[in-house]
Formats: C-alpha cells, sequence, structure tokens
C-alpha cells in the first residue's frame, strides 16, 4: 500500500509541471504613469494579489511587478486592478468572534483592488481568505469608499447586521429605474452589487460601461456519468478457527456512477468539488478443504473530494483527485457452507485517482482504494477489501 501511495504522489509532483496558467496579453501602468503593453501571469486570483508577474514579449525573461511600482494593471478582456488607499473595516464575521460595535472599524491600507464595473460608477472587490469586502466610486470622483456591511452581536449571543450599504447606494447613486424597495433587496453578495451597478450604469451612460465578471464566467458545474471496471479482492482471516480463513482472491466487476462537479471559480478552473454516488459489487465463491465460502457484496458508494487539474494544452488535461468514500450496504454476506453467515458491516475509506481529459467531455481514471474492512463488528474476524478501479466519464452537461 505504501509503495502504491509513494508512485501516486510522484506522479502528482512529475506532472505538476504540465499546470500552465498563460501569460496573456495585459498591461500596467507604473508610478510615473508610463503604460507597458505586456504579458501577464493570468493565475485568475481568488485573494487579491500584491504582485504579479510579466514578460514583455513571448521571448524574453519573466519578471515580477509589486503593488509598491505598479498604479494600475490587468489581463485584457478577463480582469483589472488598480492601486488605491482606502479606509477599510476587517471585522470578522465568524460566530465566535464577532464585536459587539455596529459600526465598522476602519483601517487606512494600500490595496490593489479588483474592478468589478468599470464605467459611470465603479465597483470594485478585495478578497483575502474569508475576508471581503466591496467598494465603490461615486461619479466624477477619485475616492474611493467601502460599502458599509458588518455582522454584530446583540444582547448576549442575538446576532444583528448592519447593512449601511444599502443607505450608501440609495444616497449616491440614484437612478429612475431604482426604487427604494429594489435597494431593500440588495444582498452584500458579488452577484447582487453586479446586478445593480450595471443596472445604474446602464441608466446613466451604458456606453462607458465594462463588465468584467461578464468575461470571466465559466461553467461551474457538470454532470457526468461514469462507467468502470473494479478489480478487488477480499480476504478473511478468523483469530480463533483458522478453518473460517479465506481469500477469495482477485475478481473483476462494474461500477456505474454519477458525478458532480463542482468548479471552484478561481484559479482558472483549476479546482473542483466532487461527489459521485457509485454502484459497485464484490461476488465470489471459494472451495476449502472442508468447506465451500461465499461472499455477496453489493453497495452504493459516496466518494466526496477534491480534484485538481493539470492544463496539457486548451483541449487536454491531467486532472489528480482524492475522496473520503462512505459506503451504503445492500444485504451482503459471507456464507459457510457449514451453515455460519456473517453479514458485512459498511465501512469508509479514502480514493486516490489520476486521470486524462479530452475537449472538456470524455476522460480516463484510474483509481486506487485504500483497504476496507467489511467484518469490523466481529471481534474473531478482520477483513481486507481492496480494490483499484478503471473509470470513464462522458461529461453531459
Amino acid at each position: 500500500m505504501k509503495k502504491q501511495l509513494l508512485l501516486i504522489l510522484t506522479v502528482i509532483i512529475t506532472t505538476h509541471c504540465f499546470s500552465q496558467i498563460n501569460f496573456e496579453k495585459g498591461y500596467y501602468i507604473d508610478n510615473n504613469n508610463k503604460k507597458t503593453e505586456c504579458l501577464i501571469k493570468n493565475i485568475d486570483w481568488k485573494n487579491n494579489p500584491t504582485e504579479f508577474e510579466y514578460k514583455i514579449s513571448e521571448n524574453s525573461d519573466q519578471s515580477k511587478a509589486t503593488i509598491k511600482q505598479v498604479k494600475e494593471f490587468g489581463v485584457y478582456n478577463f480582469s483589472k486592478y488598480i492601486r488605491q488607499i482606502v479606509n477599510m473595516d476587517r471585522s470578522s464575521s465568524s460566530l465566535n468572534k464577532l464585536s459587539t460595535d455596529r459600526n465598522p472599524i476602519f483601517q487606512e491600507e494600500e490595496l490593489f483592488l479588483n474592478v468589478l464595473i468599470d464605467g459611470h460608477s465603479n465597483l470594485y472587490q478585495y478578497e483575502e481568505g474569508n475576508l471581503v469586502r466591496y467598494f465603490y466610486s461615486k461619479e466624477s470622483s477619485e475616492d474611493i469608499e467601502q460599502l458599509i456591511f458588518k455582522k454584530h452581536k446583540v444582547s448576549g449571543s442575538f446576532i444583528a447586521e448592519n447593512n449601511s450599504f444599502r443607505q450608501q447606494l440609495w444616497n449616491d447613486l440614484k437612478c429612475q429605474k431604482i426604487s427604494l424597495n429594489d435597494i431593500k433587496k440588495i444582498n452584500y453578495t458579488k452577484n447582487d452589487l453586479i446586478g445593480f451597478f450595471t443596472l445604474y450604469n446602464q441608466c446613466q451612460n451604458p456606453e462607458l460601461l465594462v463588465t468584467f465578471t461578464e468575461k470571466q464566467k465559466k461553467d461551474l458545474f457538470n454532470l457526468n456519468l461514469r462507467l468502470g471496471t473494479n478489480s478487488s479482492s477480499l480476504s478473511v482471516q478468523n483469530e480463533v478457527s483458522t478453518s473460517r480463513n479465506v481469500d477469495f482472491e482477485n475478481k473483476l466487476g462494474f461500477r456505474l456512477g454519477i458525478e458532480t462537479e463542482f468548479i471552484l471559480g478561481f484559479n482558472k478552473n483549476k479546482w473542483a468539488i466532487i461527489i459521485e454516488p457509485t454502484y459497485q459489487y464484490f461476488k465470489s465463491i471459494k472451495k476449502q478443504t472442508n468447506s465451500t465460502a461465499k461472499v455477496d457484496y453489493k453497495s452504493v458508494e459516496l466518494p466526496i473530494g477534491i480534484r485538481h487539474y493539470l492544463f496539457i494544452n486548451n483541449n487536454s488535461k491531467l486532472f489528480i483527485n482524492g475522496s473520503y468514500i462512505l459506503d451504503f450496504l445492500g444485504s451482503s454476506t459471507i456464507s459457510y457452507s457449514t451453515g455460519a453467515e456473517l453479514e458485512l458491516t459498511k465501512s469508509s475509506n479514502i480514493g486516490l485517482g489520476i486521470g486524462f481529459k479530452q475537449n472538456d467531455t470524455y476522460s480516463i481514471e484510474f483509481r486506487y482504494h485504500t483497504t476496507r474492512d467489511l467484518l469490523n463488528t466481529y471481534t474473531a474476524y478482520y477483513s481486507d477489501y481492496k480494490t483499484v478501479s478503471l473509470i470513464l466519464s462522458y461529461t453531459v452537461f
């Protein structure tokens, strides 16, 4: 088992060189207001960066620019960041760290803000781990302010919200198409705020409107049909009676699953959460010296895990994934011709996989499953169930 795990880890490390994040056409503006056309390493930042890597041309050396050197940078038709000194509230939204003060506690910071909406009035985002803050600029103003939202404690354990951002929007961004009731329905979320600023800018001057998030839209959900074969083995040991020991040896069986894949919307679609309900079975008959043993094991497995893609080119990619596998048994037993019958019990384990996907439609995966004990409720018995799988997959949508 250790050798197999080491092999998988070695493959993961050596294939990581295929994890391509491309240098794409972009620009940056330095402190002297000089604009430089270049190629920027577009890693689709989840957290707002403080630096970025770039090349002047395809064949030039790679360089790094920091927030102290650059006022603005962007990847054309994808993203734009501006440097700004702003007052930001870092109050925690974790339940065990909530403040009793409803007012934001501002501190001055120099940040690269992600431009979500660029128009008559702009919308910006700052994200750092679990911290997400939105900022805006008013009409014809260079000042950028935080839209205020804060959870806080009231009267012990009661939690309230400071939704002053709605008052800010109502006071500063007037439009005949937007009513007070519309404002009251807005939540402090990216989609809601983008919708508001899009509507407001269309009301003022639609020709100025640039929505970067529209250009970043991705297919964030996949449904995959998965058919494969399992190569499984099962051995049983009994500490009291060696006559109950049996090795059912290796058998081939089919597996049928439906995988839901939730692509995480950052880092160029390289990470996903996977859930794959799968039907599998193992049946075997083994003749012993004085008896015959029979196993009939069928279950629905539920692997829940994380997948990481490693891009080869625009049409092909490798992937690696790890899953925690829950096992839901049907009627499953090991029986002996002497009359003894053992009822199998559920047992969870780990699955490690590596595969290849073509055209975001067809894929093949090799998966290794750690050992599963199907007789863990019996004191004298121990079983060793092992599986490796070869899985073919078709993406429905």
